[in-house]
């Protein structure tokens, strides 16, 4: 079944934290048997409300293939890390998995003309 995560981390955290804070939670889902379709880092982001005197936060999302049973280890270990401030974890339906399909290959295209627009500004110069 296809799920996406999206979870918020402290903003107190380096880049390096980050990054190794997602790797981890990526790290379980691989150890038991998902499959990661698609990872992306929203970066330093205002919250909507103040949650535990913070007012921003670290956005994540991870789309992956598993069984169901995967989720409560999945979530179990948000509870676990101190990082984390909050977690969302649902199960796409086909029309929001259709959805999130596109919404990967606009993003995929739009990085693909940043980077030859990149390139060709590179060239004139």
């Amino acid at each position: 079944m296809k799920y996406e995560t999206v979870f918020i981390l402290t903003p107190v955290l380096s880049d390096v934290q980050m990054k190794e804070a997602v790797a981890k939670f990526a790290d379980v889902l691989k150890a038991e048997g998902a499959t990661i379709v698609n990872e992306e880092l929203w970066g330093l982001r205002k919250l909507a409300y103040p949650i535990a005197k913070k007012s921003t936060g670290f956005y994540s999302l991870i789309e992956f293939d598993a069984d169901p049973t995967v989720i409560k280890k999945l979530e179990t270990a948000f509870r676990r890390d101190e990082r984390v401030i909050r977690f969302l974890t649902f199960r796409l339906d086909k029309y929001a998995a259709q959805y999130a399909e596109k919404r990967r290959s606009l993003r995929a295209g739009k990085a693909a003309a940043a980077k030859e627009e990149n390139v060709e500004t590179t060239k004139e110069n």
